[in-house]
This record gives structure tokens, sequence and C-alpha cells, in this order.
């Protein structure tokens, strides 16, 4: 019985010490800083699947992949793009990781001073500037008109995105 009992609990120390190492190279990869704890995850790697952000305020939902907790309590929302490769980041995805900051400061009460855009090579730190959180409700604000808007033109050159989009085949702009 002693040895049953020895083998269990190497078994679930061996077990534990596998899957935190996994979590750190996942946490790596996800360009999260490896100081900070992970407290909302969508992607089911660290944790359970969490629920949608929400803010009333705004109108606004959103689930970020990952937010993490700094050990100076600063938390950072991060958004991963693994298949995507860019020198620079791109301005839907740096809008994307605004909305991401927003979220989070409503639900925690705390804004961010910055959010973590991962692709497939590189990690951009986008800082939530003044600026950027009016153009974001600038955005939004137009997002909102459009939605009453007989007719909205395409808002893009990319014809990869059209030959992807659900509403190609009733668009009479589109490029693919």
């Amino acid at each position: 019985m002693e040895i049953f009992l020895v083998v269990v609990i190497a078994v679930a120390l061996s077990a534990a010490f596998f899957l935190r190492r996994s979590g750190r190279a996942e946490q790596r990869r996800a360009g999260a800083p490896l100081d900070a704890r992970v407290v909302y995850a969508d992607t089911g790697a660290w944790t359970r699947m969490e629920k949608p952000l929400f803010s009333r305020r705004y109108r606004l939902t959103g689930k970020p992949d990952y937010i993490v907790q700094t050990e100076t309590g600063a938390l950072i929302p991060i958004e991963v793009k693994p298949n995507r490769a860019a020198t620079q980041p791109r301005h839907s995805d740096t809008m994307q990781l605004m909305a991401y900051g927003i979220l989070v400061e409503e639900k925690f009460g705390a804004r961010p001073a910055y959010g973590l855009l991962k692709y497939r090579d590189d990690v951009f730190e986008i800082a939530f500037t003044e600026e950027l959180r009016a153009k974001f409700f600038e955005i939004l604000q137009e997002m909102r008109a459009a939605r009453s808007a007989k007719n909205v033109p395409r808002s893009h050159d990319d014809p990869v995105r059209c030959k992807y989009c659900g509403y190609r085949d009733e668009c009479n702009e589109r490029l693919a």
C-alpha cells in the first residue's frame, strides 16, 4: 500500500511539473511576460474557457486571447495572430486590441497602459494612448452608423480578405 501511495504521489508531482512547464512554453509562444500570471484565457490552454468581457456602457463585447497580471498588478490584454507575419501591426489588429483594453478597464476597474499583439515571429507592444482610444471610439461610432445604412462601401483593397468573406457572393465591389 505504501508503494502504491509513493507511486501516486510521484505521478502527480510529475504531471504537475510537466503541466507547469507546458504552460510556460505556451505563455512564451503567446508573447506574455513570464513573470505575469494569466487571469483570463480564451484558448483553454491554461485555464477553462472564460465568458466574453462585456461593457454595458460602451455596448461592446469581446474575448481577448489572454489577460495577464504582472507582479506590479498591471493587467495586459494579449491577442495572438499565429499565422500573421508583418513588420508592423495591422491597424485592424491594433483597434481590436484597443477594444480589449477598454473591456479590461470596464471589467477590472483599471486602465491598461498597453496590450501585446503576438504575430508569428514578433510581439508588438501597443500603447493605449488617448489618441488611439479616441480613434477607436471614432471607428466604433462609424460602425454603428453603418449598421443602419442601406449600403456600406467596401473598406479595403485586399483580394485575399474578399476571397474568404461571407458576403462575397452578394457583393458588387468584391475583388476576388
